[in-house]
């Protein structure tokens, strides 16, 4: 009889990241979406102080990311929450409620920013060189932008992090602009400082809960940065680097954001900002730069959308993927196109959930839903980096100081209940998304019986 032998010993990924590369991934993961597209509805819900929303979400993602950077630098692999959830709380369920609810989490930011693209930024660049007698309905294009997404996913993506840093550079382009001509505006004596220090509650509103409904969804803007936990096995000494990678590439983040939203203040009063919506931004050159060729932002602004919806559909399917091939959602999920080498069914279950929610939803609520999963995901990453205190590993790593994840879990509970003023749409779409989620769960249970997955191999 032949000898058994061993598998061979998978290779190590390639560790070629340092710590620029590292700083410009968490940057870029962090700009997209959420600045270009709900601008203006922030400014809906607090009025002319809309840079404070945006720093108040810094502050709780900047609480959170100690808890990211205790647990990347304790178990410093491609992991994620999932994985954390696991090891700290060991009920499978759980795992997978927060694997799916992050998954859902890339598809409504991927049809906010498919909204983005067909309602805001194509019909900008349509209107300068066709004029208004050209019309294309808003959504078909958002649809067919989703299909586009499939469509690439299905071929087969490959991102490498080089590549990221001139998305980067061209997404940042854009909001630099907006800085630019904040700054133009200030020096010519334009704009109204006044603004700046307005809080307009709804009527029958606090002013504490109109800043709190806006941080509520403000914090779409800040999201990403949790994503650079999954690049820790292609980074050189990812214990050493990624502290000041991530926490620097927060604040840059933050620092353009309330630039940003100072410039949109002092050029638009807060009402002509929330009538104007996904297209504030666009306003805002307008009035501030009116000789500016509007369509050279508008491609800007189309570039960054399409990146952070085609990275969020990318994750989206993955997740479910791995789920179906950890066998805790039904396995069809988990197949496998016998020429692209890519999972088919996968991709177009998470795009026929998008074409769905762009059919029949607002960038707002799926902006809304999609901080609200993350915000339940990121209170259940304070907790675990909590308990899993009590696991010794046998290197030096990061250590959060124990008021950070008590304040980040806290902060991050609150603004996903209602008491912060969201709106009850957000806990509808999150629940039907949810719920199809526990619904894929008890059909595997019926088919398969009690199933225990590999939390560490899902996670990445």
């Amino acid at each position: 009889m032949a000898e058994a032998t061993s598998a061979p010993e998978q290779p190590e990924l390639k560790r070629a990241i340092g710590p620029k590369l590292l700083l410009f991934f968490v940057v870029g993961d962090i700009l997209g979406t959420g600045i270009y597209a709900l601008t203006g509805n922030v400014a809906g819900k607090i009025g002319g102080a809309l840079w404070l929303p945006f720093l108040v979400a810094f502050v709780v993602a900047f609480l959170t990311a100690f808890s990211y950077l205790e647990l990347v630098g304790k178990y410093p692999r491609a992991a994620g929450a999932a994985l954390y959830t696991n090891r700290a709380f060991k009920i499978q369920f759980l795992t997978f409620m927060v694997a799916f609810a992050v998954m859902s989490s890339g598809i409504t930011s991927a049809s906010s920013a498919a909204l983005a693209f067909g309602r805001t930024y194509l019909q900008s660049v349509i209107k300068e060189f066709f004029s208004d007698t050209f019309t294309v309905s808003a959504t078909l294009v958002a649809i067919l932008f989703i299909i586009g997404l499939a469509l690439i996913n299905f071929r087969g993506v490959s991102e490498s992090v080089k590549a990221n840093v001139v998305l980067t550079c061209i997404e940042l382009s854009g909001l630099v602009i907006i800085i630019a001509i904040g700054i133009y505006a200030v020096l010519a004596g334009d704009g109204d400082p006044s603004r700046l220090t307005q809080v307009d509650p709804a009527p029958g509103q606090s002013a504490l809960v109109a800043i709190t409904s806006a941080t509520a969804l403000a914090f779409f803007a800040m999201v990403g940065f949790e994503d650079s936990v999954n690049m820790a096995e292609e980074c050189r000494d990812p214990v050493r680097i990624f502290p000041r990678a991530m926490l620097w590439g927060m604040v840059i983040a933050a620092i353009i954001y309330v630039l940003v939203a100072i410039t949109s203040s002092l050029l638009i009063p807060a009402d002509e900002l929330s009538k104007a919506g996904s297209s504030a931004l666009l306003r805002v050159v307008t009035v501030g730069a009116p000789g500016f060729p509007l369509w050279i932002f508008s491609l800007i602004g189309l570039f960054a959308v399409i990146n952070s919806a085609l990275i969020n559909m990318l994750m989206a399917s993955r997740l479910i993927y791995g789920m179906a091939n950890e066998r805790i959602i039904p396995k069809v999920f988990g197949t496998v196109h016998p020429f692209r080498r890519t999972p088919w069914i996968s991709i177009i279950f998470t795009s026929g959930v998008a074409i769905i929610l762009v059919s029949t939803t607002d960038i707002a609520k799926l902006g809304g839903t999609t901080a609200l999963l993350l915000l339940v995901v990121f209170t259940i990453v304070n907790i675990a980096v909590l308990v899993l205190r009590k696991e010794k590993v046998d290197h030096k790593h990061f250590r959060a100081p124990t008021w950070v994840p008590v304040l980040g879990a806290i902060t991050c509970a609150y603004l996903a209940s209602p008491l912060s003023g969201r709106a009850s749409a957000d806990y509808e779409i999150a629940l039907y998304l949810l719920a199809a989620g526990i619904v894929l769960w008890l059909i595997n249970r019926l088919v398969h019986g009690k199933v225990t997955f590999d939390a560490e191999k899902l996670a990445k």
